[in-house]
């Protein structure tokens, strides 16, 4: 669906978008946090968000790129090449280069890969921060946990085909019992 591999049988179709027929149209409208960060090693945290920006043709660019290196907490790395992060940093830089163009559709493939727990904090404050209304994040995770406390609809997949669909009412109550048992185990000890 990020168009990095064409399908190999079968259509895609993104907002009305065949992907292989359109892939360079379809790649504007997502953003991809993945367990590989996409990221030039030899440019700065800034250049490489630069380079993408410019390659969406993101508006106010300078000021995107500082307010986003400042919500993943590399404002004071800025000027530092990317070869000199730890993998948790190359995961919170990533995750600003897959938003530097404020993209209506997020593909998070195991976003959470490398981040340490305040690295995962400010990640979900950046998601929760996005508007949810105005975007779709679909979300790869072997973390069921996680990742059905994230969403409005879940689909568990178990060899390619579908296991399992949870609508926005199921998830909740899901969540809810969850936090009876939580609760309930707490008291007890």
């Amino acid at each position: 669906m990020s168009t990095l591999v064409s399908p190999t049988y079968g259509r895609v179709v993104i907002d009305g978008i065949d992907i292989k027929e359109n892939a360079i149209e379809i790649r504007k409208k997502i953003g991809v946090i993945s367990h590989e960060t996409y990221l030039y090693h030899e440019l700065t945290a800034a250049e490489n968000l630069s380079f993408f920006g410019r390659m969406y043709g993101t508006s106010d660019l300078d000021a995107r790129i500082n307010d986003l290196l400042k919500q993943v907490g590399l404002g004071y790395r800025k000027n530092d090449r990317v070869r000199t992060f730890s993998r948790g940093m190359k995961q919170r830089l990533s995750i600003a280069r897959a938003l530097i163009h404020d993209p209506p559709i997020l593909f998070l493939d195991e976003p959470y890969t490398g981040l340490d727990q305040h690295a995962s904090a400010t990640f979900d404050r950046i998601l929760s921060g996005t508007n949810a209304h105005d975007k779709t994040r679909i979300l790869i995770s072997h973390d069921i946990e996680r990742g059905i406390s994230m969403c409005d609809r879940a689909i568990i997949l178990t060899g390619g085909q579908i296991a399992h669909e949870m609508s926005q009412d199921e998830i909740k109550d899901l969540l809810q019992c969850r936090a009876i048992y939580e609760k309930f185990v707490e008291e007890r000890k």
